[in-house]
């Protein structure tokens, strides 16, 4: 495929084959339609017979060359396969437009220290596992880790103190990130307020602009209820102190806190499906 593309890249190349494409033709004709001198045509010819577009063939005094249909329905095959990728319903790339149309919003009200102080997001997820199982995974570390960040970060650093008091802190990077070396996607630091273990968990976490203030501060609020199948989690979520450059954060509160919550609840099931 490399080869094909490379060959089908040059301008000269790709008016021959768009001349070969409506019938076999010599090197001599090829030339004087594609306004080029002759040896540049029998090379660009050869590179295109190399990447398997082409054949040739000697008929009396002229050399006749034919195109293949194969190779370049094996490149449309591979491009709509790519472009299938980019559109398929619910894919990434629908996701990130969604995002972007909710960051062009947000940039919009963003007018004012605290313009979006009073805001609330509230989510409910039904989990498999009790109460207890489900705090677990609300506060230890370790199992904190496979859920706290949206589909496409990953924690890089991570502390939680479950706690009255106990400090937080959640730093998170592009989850294809394996070196480290990308730019840090997010940091928030805060504190548990309230925690009643397979009952509920209040928190405040405050993400990080770029430049080390505050975007605003989220106060968050999980509440379990067992469930003949598991246990019913609601979280609220509220903002305060929100910062005029805090719109790209605010933005993405629904769709990424959403993200991780249905992470968590495919953790949940899957640890259940081992036992």
């Amino acid at each position: 495929m490399d080869a094909l593309l490379s060959a089908l890249a040059d301008p000269v190349r790709w008016r021959l084959v768009s001349l070969l494409a409506e019938r076999p033709r010599s090197v001599g004709v090829l030339a004087q339609l594609a306004e080029a001198r002759q040896p540049q045509t029998t090379k660009h010819l050869q590179t295109l017979e190399r990447a398997g577009l082409v054949t040739a063939e000697r008929t009396g005094q002229r050399r006749i060359y034919t195109l293949r249909s194969a190779p370049l329905r094996e490149l449309v095959t591979a491009l709509t396969r790519l472009a299938d990728t980019v559109d398929q319903d619910g894919g990434a790339y629908e996701t990130y437009e969604r995002h972007g149309r909710s960051v062009d919003a947000e940039r919009g009200a963003a007018d004012r220290q605290g313009w979006a102080d009073g805001r609330t997001f509230d989510f409910h997820r039904p989990l498999a596992g009790g109460p207890e199982q489900v705090w677990r995974h609300l506060t230890e570390p370790a199992l904190l880790r496979r859920w706290w960040t949206p589909d496409d970060l990953k924690v890089s650093e991570l502390v939680f103190e479950a706690r009255q008091g106990g400090r937080i802190v959640l730093e998170y990077r592009d989850v294809e990130d394996a070196a480290g070396t990308d730019a840090v996607a997010g940091r928030g630091e805060g504190v548990v307020e309230e925690a009643r273990p397979g009952e509920g968990l209040t928190y405040r976490l405050s993400p990080r602009l770029p430049d080390g203030g505050t975007a605003f501060t989220a106060h968050v609020d999980f509440a379990l209820r067992r469930t003949a199948t598991g246990t019913d989690l609601d979280v609220r979520y509220r903002i305060t102190d929100s910062a005029v450059d805090s719109a790209d954060f605010v933005a993405g509160i629904e769709l990424g806190f959403g993200q991780s919550l249905d992470k968590l609840g495919a953790a949940l099931s899957a640890e259940g499906a081992e036992h």
